[in-house]
């Protein structure tokens, strides 16, 4: 930019810019502007050449060195999101031990420790851990109405801090975060506050004991770290898809810091945030996750050198007769995920419909009901995380909880672990979608464990009662057969495989966490009968279901629907520009009485041929910038077609304006001067003169594939189709028109209330097990007749 002039013209247009909230980027749009931004990039690196006898010249090194620093612009921008998102990690992890510890008692050598550091290397039992850590109380019924009181605070501390400043700090994030990565606009929802206050309540909230997790909020907080990077460099604020990358690499980081997880953490990216996924991107999310774990394992929040708490190390391997018994996890994961999807949804419906203005009310009664009942069972009154890392370990490498390994308490440890995961899956479906920020991940994964390490115990029990019978005979004498930890790893795994519809990403994940390699098999087998039993239930991750609960215009890679044309589906009640005979006050007045986000351009008359397509921000920028430069009035002439001379091509800029949208920023000023200069305001430079087009007779299919992967790489398609039959506009269909149809189709064809909710479900279940039992026994008898 030179000078002032050049500088508020820029500040001014990227202002125009800015998309509304809750709207759909065009990012066909966006995709021109970036490729007038490179234009005009190279031509005034064309001249910067060597001098006349090809010496070196200063204007030529300046514009080298331009052009390395815009190269590596993105890597350093990507490297400080690594960092941040590893610094902010670390210290959540390190306030939220020390507030959790905090509801059972302090530590006498310094109030600022939590019970492992002040009991570093001091061996204890669970009431008496060292002498310095000082329990509350002695009698009981203190030490739990303290605990309660706690959790009462901190959540009643998070909801306050929630309402009153950050509403979007709320939830998980992670559905709203794949609307903004496919081109929805939410403001705020990326911005410092909701950074601040985020990353303060979730310590709170975990220390409050709600059965919620800090993984899902923390993906928030690494796209808030990378958003506001991203908006402190032009490259990156000015261009949507850029951001979008940004945002893409932010969110693998914050699952690797989460688990401790780095290609989790990329794949997380690839196969639940991102529809389609470039080589690009990939390599700046890989780059920025493994920064973001190599920034938390230097901070070392838990001083074990390690980048989670529940990092085990499995050294014996497993039978294949435990194939059937992994098969019952898988089976679990699969009922539990459509258990937990169909009722949390219910309850988010009875919470937007009862409890919207009482966030605060009901944050604070889950968390003293969480308290009240959980303080009473060993599992569920410690931390997840730590539970996690509990019923992870092998016996016989110092993993006796609590006599979790003694044989002569097994079946009380039984029914512990069936209560926990009991009580906790009914607190988890309440919980999840309070107004706090709330997480699925970890929750569903303790929920997991707990019923894994629960199986685990009763095979083992079923081993040492009949050690040389049945399938137990292939066991070696001296070794233990059955380890119940990897049951429990293998439950985890399966829970959040079956709530988040994901795979291959938690079988990494999972890998990544114990470092297990001979475990790789058994969690695949277990995590593809889960999506079997998902499949069979049609189950979508509980991500994809809050989307399309709070109605974002968001197009899955399942979605389809056969049959239908696009005339079924279009909207023909259209706001359309006359190409001519248009004033300003007729515009201006269109703006007021419509909020449609562009307008379709058809010839003057009844023909109604399609000319082209204009956005309601260059309409408007186009119009407020004429009236600064005072160069017409309200009753000033209006045109939207081209000039028969024009050629397109704007050689003094260097500018391809074919089609004319996103035309440069300083030369958007000149054109306006140019074309008011007549008392006509001429609107054609922008224009899209090729908008994308379909017929109505073509199938909804192909137009719904259009939608999902046009456009840009990280993202879907434009906001708009036009619909034109030999040339005359009929139409038009946007997402939100797909969505609302198939909405209205899935509720009269298979949808759950009218296949009788999950009951049915259930009952189907029960009909397909019982023609599989016939199906057996009846070739069992043809067998041994012959």
């Amino acid at each position: 930019m030179d000078g002032l002039n050049g500088h508020v013209q820029d500040e001014e247009f990227c202002h125009t810019k800015n998309y509304e909230d809750f709207t759909t980027i065009d990012w066909i749009q966006d995709s021109i502007v970036e490729r007038n931004r490179r234009i005009r990039a190279n031509h005034e690196a064309e001249s910067h050449r060597l001098g006349p006898r090809e010496e070196v010249t200063a204007a030529w090194l300046w514009s080298q060195l331009r052009h390395i620093l815009h190269a590596g612009q993105s890597w350093f921008a990507v490297t400080l999101v690594g960092i941040g998102i590893g610094v902010n990690a670390a210290l959540i992890s390190i306030i939220t031990e020390w507030l959790s510890d905090l509801k059972m008692g302090y530590c006498s050598d310094g109030w600022w420790l939590n019970q492992q550091f002040c009991c570093w290397e001091v061996e204890g039992d669970e009431d008496n851990p060292c002498d310095s850590w000082h329990p509350w109380s002695t009698v009981t019924a203190a030490r739990w109405l303290i605990y309660v009181l706690f959790a009462g605070v901190f959540s009643s501390g998070a909801a306050h801090l929630v309402r009153s400043v950050a509403k979007y700090a709320a939830g998980s994030g992670i559905s709203e975060i794949k609307c903004i990565l496919a081109g929805f606009v939410m403001k705020g929802f990326l911005g410092f506050a909701t950074f601040i206050i985020k990353s303060l309540t979730l310590p709170l909230v975990i220390a409050s004991g709600l059965s919620v997790g800090k993984e899902g909020p923390s993906v928030h907080v690494a796209c808030c770290i990378g958003n506001i990077v991203a908006s402190l460099s032009d490259q990156f604020s000015r261009s949507e898809g850029k951001k979008r990358e940004i945002l893409t690499a932010a969110s693998a980081a914050g699952v690797a810091v989460a688990f401790g997880s780095p290609i989790g953490g990329v794949l997380f990216s690839i196969e639940e945030m991102s529809h389609t996924f470039s080589i690009k991107t990939m390599w700046r999310s890989f780059f920025c996750a493994l920064v973001a774990t190599v920034t938390l394992s230097a901070m070392n929040p838990f001083r074990t050198g390690k980048l989670v708490l529940f990092q085990v190390t499995y050294d014996r391997d497993w039978h294949f007769f435990e194939i059937i018994f992994f098969v019952v996890l898988g089976i679990f994961g699969g009922l539990y995920g459509a258990f937990m999807v169909k009722f949390n949804l219910q309850v988010a419906a009875f919470r937007r419909k009862h409890l919207a203005n009482h966030g605060v009310a009901e944050a604070v009664t889950l968390a003293t009901l969480t308290a009240m009942v959980g303080y009473f069972n060993r599992f569920l009154r410690i931390d997840m995380t730590e539970s996690m890392a509990i019923l992870f370990r092998e016996c016989e490498s110092g993993g006796d909880y609590d006599n979790l390994c003694k044989t002569a308490f097994q079946w009380r440890i039984v029914n512990s672990l069936l209560l926990a995961t009991v009580i906790r899956t009914g607190f988890v479906v309440i919980s999840y979608g309070a107004k706090v920020p709330a997480g699925i991940f970890v929750p569903s994964m303790a929920i997991g464990a707990t019923f894994g390490r629960m199986l685990g115990i009763m095979v083992k029990a079923l081993n040492q009662a009949y050690p040389t019978s049945g399938i137990f005979a292939f066991c070696q004498p001296d070794v233990p057969c059955i380890t119940p930890g990897t049951y429990a790893f293998l439950g985890a795994a399966a829970a959040l495989s079956g709530v988040m519809r994901m795979t291959v990403t938690v079988v990494v994940i999972m890998f990544e966490l114990t470092g297990a390699l001979t475990y790789i098999l058994p969690t695949m087998i277990v995590l593809l009968i889960t999506k079997a039993v998902g499949d069979f239930l049609n189950v979508r991750g509980i991500a994809d279901e809050m989307i399309r609960f709070n109605g974002f215009p968001f197009l899955e890679k399942e979605d389809h629907s056969f049959n239908v044309s696009v005339l079924r589906v279009m909207t023909s009640d259209l706001h359309t520009l006359s190409v001519a005979g248009l004033t300003v006050a007729d515009l201006e007045r269109i703006l007021v009485d419509t909020k449609v986000q562009g307008y379709p351009i058809v010839s003057s008359g009844s023909a109604r041929t399609l000319v082209g397509y204009i956005g309601r921000e260059e309409l408007r920028y186009v119009i407020d910038k004429a009236q600064q430069m005072r160069r017409v009035s309200l009753q000033t002439p209006c045109s939207f077609a081209p000039e028969m001379n024009e050629t397109g091509h704007f050689d003094d800029l260097g500018i391809t304006s074919a089609p004319a949208v996103g035309l440069d920023e300083d030369s958007a000023a000149e054109i306006i001067r140019d074309t008011a200069s007549d008392h006509v305001l001429k609107f054609w430079p922008w224009v899209n003169q090729t908008p994308i087009t379909v017929s109505p007779q073509l199938s909804l299919e192909i137009t719904m594939q259009m939608f999902k992967r046009l456009g840009r790489t990280s993202t879907i398609s434009p906001r708009v189709i036009l619909v034109e039959d030999r040339g005359t506009l009929v139409g038009l269909v946007t997402v939100k028109d797909v969505l609302r149809f198939m909405m209205t189709e899935n509720q009269e064809s298979e949808s759950w209330d009218d296949r009788g909710g999950f009951d049915a479900v259930l009952e189907e279940v029960w009909i397909w097990v019982i023609q599989v039992e016939e199906a057996v026994v009846s070739w069992y008898q043809r067998i041994f007749r012959r």
